[in-house]
């Protein structure tokens, strides 16, 4: 029997490392994405093939790049000829004050964070509704619903409009690709570990579990939305946040 196939973006490390061996361990093939970090990718790709009864292959691909998403779309057609579940969790972040951001800083995470979203629900929910079958996953943030920090204008701005896409392919691809989205708050990340130590205390004195989101907590919600469990839900966004 085949398994499912997910795709994740972003894959490499962290959030999306997490969600790929979440949906491998739920039983599914997985495509490991991201645009660089190959070395990393691969470590994932081997440890999924070591640890679970299921395929992985990685495929390095910028997806803010149309080209570069119809090159994805070929390879993992050839290699599994369908996809089940996409995972748009690529995303980009460089804190700094507002009148030190060049536009082309602004505009590059804008299209690292929504074009790459907006191209591959375009694409791999094309797929998908034609196959009358899939899931798709944005993982957004709450910085772009209600935690706001001016030093990552850009960010904010990039997850508020993942929350706008999903909203609208949900619409798009109805009545058989259902289209949500994840708004985590501050996660246990080894990129966030690094934020100032006085900013850590701060934020985590405003979550009402005192403590920041463990990458599995995350994937663990990304696994339901997956399943066919999850079967109802459709143009949602759902805050994890621990209470804020």
């Amino acid at each position: 029997m085949k398994h499912r196939v997910a795709i994740v973006t972003g894959a490499r490390r962290g959030l999306g490392e997490a969600i790929c061996y979440q949906l491998a361990k739920d039983g599914y093939d997985i495509v490991v994405n991201d645009m660089v970090g190959k070395e990393q990718v691969d470590k994932v790709v081997k440890y999924i093939e070591d640890n679970y009864s299921v395929s992985a292959i990685g495929v390095m691909a910028d997806v803010s790049h149309e080209d570069q998403v119809l090159k994805l779309l070929d390879i993992v057609k050839s290699r599994f000829s369908r996809v089940d579940v996409l995972v748009n969790n690529a995303a980009i972040v460089e804190d700094m004050e507002i009148e030190e951001r060049s536009t082309d800083l602004f505009n590059n995470t804008i299209r690292n964070n929504v074009t790459s979203t907006y191209l591959m629900s375009k694409y791999i929910g094309r797929e998908m509704f034609q196959n009358k079958h899939g899931k798709i996953i944005n993982i957004s943030s709450t910085n772009g619903m209600n935690a706001f920090f001016p030093t990552s204008i850009d960010y904010d701005a990039s997850k508020a409009a993942v929350i706008s896409l999903t909203h609208n392919f949900a619409l798009e691809y109805a009545p058989y690709v259902l289209v949500n989205s994840i708004a985590p708050g501050w996660i246990n990340t080894e990129m966030n570990k690094q934020l100032p130590e006085e900013l850590i205390k701060e934020e985590t004195d405003k979550i009402y579990l005192k403590r920041f989101a463990e990458v599995d907590e995350v994937a663990a919600f990304v696994s339901f939305l997956a399943s066919d469990v999850c079967s109802y839900l459709n143009g949602e966004v759902i805050k994890l946040d621990g209470g804020y």
